[in-house]
């Protein structure tokens, strides 16, 4: 993503050795622990939308680092709390933290991190950093929980999907633009504005997830893998919505009771592409992705501005 470096780049490194530090420990094996995740880091897209979310409102401050730094910590203390409670022996290509060193270990390297945002917020009185953050892991919490209740009862619609996807994934993303406008500027109604523009992005950037599932690109699942652990997304949604009742019937039973049957798997993804449920997942997804694109467009034209369209764009664009 070089348009992005080009903008905030050198803010990034700044921002790497920043973290390095941040999540240091004098226990040897949590120290161990740390430097592995480090090595794995994703393409850190949070870090960049809090740097270029405040950036387009101001000057990066110590303040804007930290804000960036709180919103990388939860987000890494969520993922090691997450992959417990999927049983994921995998992240990003490599082994997760529980399979490595077990489940109980991976709790508590999740609990530090969560410690450390905490502490890092408190003892520089970033309270409202604090509280916007605060607020997306209460949302992602509920989240979670109402897509494991929902999969359970097979009764999701299209707008609890929604409200699953605004929870699990935008809240978080929501709250690093936040985080990031208010470092430079703390203006009220800019922050709500660049949180509205974070979660359409978020919106987005989720519905693109899902649609890998129906792909055949290489992107660290198999496909039919939301299927496989009853996750009902948007195109599945849709092909219930606007099949036969033979063939929603069909579906139902299949994600009941076949869904570890890899060719039963392949046919519900057929008929999920056959419906349309792919085109109507795409062309929703584009419209957040334009909602949020407009939310920017009220900005004076700049290369900031220009670097988060962009960034917008590669979210829904990614080939992985």
């Amino acid at each position: 993503m070089d348009f992005v470096k080009n903008v905030i780049g050198k803010e990034l490194q700044e921002f790497e050795k920043k973290f390095s530090e941040a999540v240091k420990s004098s226990t040897p094996t949590l120290d161990a622990i740390m430097k592995y995740i480090i090595k794995r880091k994703g393409k850190q897209l949070r870090p960049m939308f809090v740097f270029l979310s405040a950036k387009l409102n101001g000057q990066i401050n110590d303040s804007t680092y930290r804000a960036a730094a709180l919103v990388e910590l939860l987000h890494t203390a969520t993922l090691v709390h997450d992959d417990v409670v999927d049983e994921s022996l995998e992240r990003r290509g490599f082994f997760s933290i529980n399979a490595l060193w077990k489940n109980k270990i991976a709790v508590l390297v999740g609990d530090y991190l969560l410690s450390k945002g905490l502490l890092l917020s408190t003892s520089n009185n970033d309270f409202t950093h604090l509280h916007i953050l605060s607020e997306a892991v209460k949302q992602m919490s509920e989240g979670e929980l109402l897509q494991i209740e929902k999969s359970r009862k097979l009764d999701i619609d299209e707008e609890t999907y929604f409200k699953i996807i605004q929870s699990k994934t935008a809240s978080l993303l929501a709250s690093a633009c936040a985080a990031g406008s208010f470092s430079t500027n703390p203006d009220e109604n800019l922050t709500n504005k660049m949180k509205i523009f974070g979660e359409k992005v978020g919106m987005a950037f989720q519905i693109k997830d899902d649609l890998f599932d129906y792909g055949n690109e290489d992107i660290g699942k198999p496909t039919g893998n939301d299927i496989q652990e009853k996750k009902l997304t948007l195109p599945f949604i849709y092909a219930l919505k606007n099949s036969p009742k033979n063939i929603r019937r069909e579906l139902i039973y299949i994600i009941k009771n076949e869904r570890k049957n890899k060719e039963r798997v392949k046919y519900a993804i057929e008929i999920v592409k056959k419906s349309g449920g792919i085109s109507y997942a795409h062309n929703t997804m584009i419209r957040f992705r334009d909602e949020a694109i407009d939310i920017l467009n009220t900005f004076p034209p700049s290369d900031v501005r220009s670097s988060l369209e962009q960034l917008v764009r590669y979210t829904t664009d990614r080939k992985y």
